[in-house]
């Protein structure tokens, strides 16, 4: 595989993550729900990763291997279930920046768990974000009136299970496979799914009734293409550069919003997300850049 050809491969998994919202959106529109929506891409997601993993070969793993995944498979659920329901009381254009908090909350989170103190780099990052999401909310042109709480805070619950999920992705038994990392996650996930929202869609008719297109497309771009596409390119062009390209998601998700779902997005929400992009960006940008002039001085 080509340095060139990774680079697109984890381009393309962030810009999957983005179309996400517009999909769900359109199945809330033919009357599906949050529960059905959320449980058919995690089950059909899970059915098509383990018919990829067991292609691969069969791998022995103990049984705290299968635990820690299935656990860690649970934050992606989680993530899931919030970041859906959300998107019933507030636009997706607001729902991703509310997402995309994931951010910052993984930096602070990993500076708790490994006892480090704040760089400054970092803190200039922390700055731009929360400078950025003010704007991008919208909170600025139209005021906090037309905020929804209960979107809002189902959205920040989705971007603190989305930093849970990445740092235990991280940490949980790094070294299996990752075609039967991802399928045993996705245990996990339909696991905390089906528990908090019971597969009605299994027996109800949902499925044939239209909710099977909607479900695979999730599960294809939500499941299946990001994990797969980041298992192979991330170790070839490095995790500084994978977190630039995985910026793409929030322009995506604003451009889907904007320009298929017809949300209007406001001057000020469009330099917020700017600012979003720039606090992730440069701070990455900075960091790959030393990283090259440390190895270009000892060599």
């Amino acid at each position: 595989m080509s340095y060139f050809r990774s680079v697109l491969l984890v381009f393309a998994a962030s810009c999957s993550y983005g179309v996400l919202s517009t999909f769900v959106k359109f199945a809330y529109a033919e009357g599906f729900g949050p529960g059905d929506v959320s449980g058919s891409q995690m089950f059909l997601g899970m059915l098509i990763m383990w018919g990829i993993a067991l292609t691969v070969g069969k791998f022995q793993l103990s049984a705290k291997q299968w635990g820690l995944l299935v656990v860690a498979g649970t934050t992606s659920g989680l993530t899931g279930l919030f970041y859906y329901r959300a998107l019933q009381y507030i636009p997706a254009s607001l729902a991703i920046i509310l997402l995309f908090q994931f951010t910052w909350m993984g930096v602070l989170i990993e500076l708790i768990i490994e006892k480090r103190k704040l760089g400054v780099s970092r803190l200039v990052a922390l700055v731009f974000l929360f400078g950025g999401t003010v704007l991008a909310s919208g909170i600025v042109e139209e005021g906090l009136q037309k905020l929804s709480l209960a979107g809002t805070v189902l959205g920040l619950l989705s971007a603190v299970m989305y930093a849970l999920f990445i740092i235990a992705s991280g940490k949980a038994a790094p070294e299996v496979n990752p075609y039967w990392r991802a399928a045993i996650m996705l245990i996990g996930s339909v696991a905390i799914t089906f528990a908090i929202s019971p597969p009605h869609f299994l027996v109800n008719g949902a499925l044939a009734d239209g909710l099977w297109r909607w479900g695979i497309l999730l599960a294809l771009f939500g499941a299946i293409i990001p994990p797969l596409f980041f298992a192979i390119g991330v170790p070839r062009i490095g995790s500084g550069l994978a977190s630039i390209l995985g910026a793409a998601e929030l322009p995506t998700a604003v451009l889907m919003s904007r320009f298929v779902l017809g949300e209007h997005v406001g001057g000020l929400q469009w330099i917020g997300v700017i600012v979003i992009l720039a606090g992730i960006i440069v701070p990455e940008w900075l960091a790959v850049r030393r990283t090259k002039e440390t190895s270009r001085t000892a060599s």
